[in-house]
């Protein structure tokens, strides 16, 4: 019987070897690996290299990953919301048409590749760049644990529109139309409880995660079978599956294959096309229209009363053009609206944006630090709900993260000094969760310093925060802000990862905990109270 393996082009493995030397690279000078992943792109794309069947699968199936994991975390009524959507048409509106003033103004003064464009191609390449990049902002969010922020949630709504306007520009641009049969996927809605309770039985183990990848892609296949963009299909049926509380559960049981097959993705966008002096001229051009891109995204939040902050932070998950350009470029010449050599504009422009936003993403706070004081001139009077001012006063114990290390730290507190424990959390929909269990929860971002300004007393008699985040930059972040706002009291942490408690305990914090070491002490100390385990060694009566 021949091996797999065989399908596998042999140069595929040296590929991905070169990526993860170039993602090792780029994280020890503080980027983000993507950008590395990237960079491998261009490397194998100036030497020769091309992208084969195997990157192209894998590309696929991380991008498929991606979009039902997106679906399994949105919130339908987010996308209601108008800085959601408001913010997502007029962007869209907004930066097509002056993105199309620009590139006349280009073709005016004669620059190459920009003269030869008649209007309708300006008009399409400016649409294809009025996008974000869904990859980058999930990947961003992922990593800095604040996917259920308030910025978060904004720009993945925000990020949704534009997929939704994507899907119906692939549909007319190629000429095909759904059939008749999409009818039928209406069936989907009522068997969504049955697809739920499928997702409970299947437990924990590598059965959620096969049932998680077989409704990723056998929902891609079904809405591609009815004429609709595959992608779609993953996305609708993530969303059928977010209600749940089991949801996030199978999303994070995902994240390593997504995370994985999306340097599938990275790479053959930086194979794409090997640019020349031209395109590379082309593309810096386009990268300089972004300040446009980022200043339009911020008015546009601020005008629809998001706070200074979190509409900073929601430009920087946005400021970059997005994968959909390659799309639009690969549809538009195979078509023969656009000129070949327009791919590799699309693709370095990409990569640049990627690797200009991605610093400034991570240094999202600090620019905002520094800025701040402008920033807030655009701030508008009314506040969004769950951003009013809050008068929190007897608080003795503060949990920060509400997953369930701290929802158990927050019982246990509670039980001793009832009433005089809080709980913050950036996830809406955990907070009405934990409202109706009766605990005292408040919606915030304790690594925004303007959740610390909305809650000036906070702080004042608090005697311990207990830091229960997901990420670890998170948790640095908010013992930062602490120290800020002046507060003196002691603060607890929990860690993955040993090294991490060192660091969290070099910042200030006074009592890391590693929470796998933790959890194994406590279960046998539970044990012992429980079952009376002998104090007794081994062997000894």
């Amino acid at each position: 019987m021949e091996s797999i393996l065989l399908a596998i082009d042999p140069q595929d493995p040296l590929w991905i070897a070169i990526a993860f030397f170039c993602g090792l690279g780029v994280r020890v000078v503080g980027l983000p690996p993507l950008v590395g992943f990237l960079g491998a792109g261009f490397i194998l794309s100036a030497a020769g290299a091309e992208s084969g069947e195997f990157l192209r699968i894998t590309a696929d199936l991380g991008v498929t990953l991606l979009l039902f994991s997106i679906g399994l975390k949105l919130n339908l009524r987010s996308l209601g919301r108008p800085e959601v959507w408001g913010v997502g048409v007029i962007h869209m509106t907004g930066i097509t048409l002056a993105m199309c003033l620009f590139l006349l103004g280009l073709a005016a003064i004669g620059v190459p590749l920009f003269a030869d464009l008649d209007a309708r191609t300006m008009l399409l390449i400016s649409f294809a760049l009025c996008f974000s990049s869904t990859v980058f902002a999930v990947k961003v969010l992922d990593e800095s644990g604040s996917p259920g922020s308030r910025h978060g949630m904004v720009s993945i709504g925000v990020l949704i529109i534009q997929d939704i306007a994507a899907v119906a520009f692939l549909a007319i641009s190629s000429g095909k139309i759904p059939s008749l049969w999409a009818i039928g996927l209406l069936i989907l809605l009522p068997m969504r409880h049955l697809l739920q309770r499928l997702m409970v039985t299947a437990g924990h183990g590598e059965l959620l995660v096969l049932y998680g990848i077989v409704l990723a892609l056998g929902g891609a296949d079904l809405f591609e079978l009815v004429g609709l963009k595959g992608d779609l299909g993953a996305l609708v049926l993530g969303m059928l599956l977010a209600p749940h509380a089991k949801s996030g559960e199978l999303a994070k049981a995902l994240l390593s294959f997504k995370d994985l097959f999306l340097v599938g993705f990275f790479l053959s966008v930086g194979m794409t096309a090997a640019p020349g002096w031209i395109e590379m001229l082309a593309a810096v051009l386009l990268v300089m229209f972004l300040p446009v891109k980022i200043a339009l995204y911020y008015g546009l939040f601020t005008l629809f009363r998001l706070r200074a902050r979190s509409a900073w932070r929601a430009c920087l998950n946005l400021a970059n053009y997005s994968e959909f350009g390659l799309i639009v470029g690969t549809v538009a010449a195979a078509s023969g609206l656009l000129p070949p050599e327009w791919l590799a504009v699309f693709a370095l422009a990409l990569s640049i944006s990627f690797v200009i936003a991605a610093p400034g993403a991570i240094a999202g706070d600090d620019l905002y630090h520094r800025f701040r004081n402008y920033l807030k001139k655009f701030e508008t009077r009314h506040r969004l709900p769950g951003d009013e001012d809050l008068d929190l006063t007897e608080v003795d114990v503060l949990v920060i993260g509400l997953g369930r290390v701290g929802t158990a730290a927050y019982d246990a507190v509670n039980g001793d000094t009832p009433g005089r424990v809080l709980a913050i959390d950036v996830d809406q929909s955990r907070i009405e969760k934990h409202e109706k269990a009766g605990r005292r929860v408040v919606m915030g971002d304790g690594t925004n310093p303007e959740f610390w300004i909305r809650a000036p007393a906070i702080v004042q008699d608090c005697r311990w925060v207990l830091l229960t985040l997901p990420s670890h930059r998170a948790t640095l972040e908010v013992v930062s802000r602490l120290r800020e706002t002046g507060y003196a009291g002691r603060i607890a942490a929990v860690t993955r990862y040993a090294d991490d408690a060192f660091d969290l305990q070099a910042h200030g914090v006074d009592v890391a905990v590693d929470v796998f070491a933790e959890a194994g002490a406590g279960f046998v100390n539970d044990l012992k109270q429980r079952v009376a385990v002998t104090q007794s060694a081994p062997g000894q009566a």
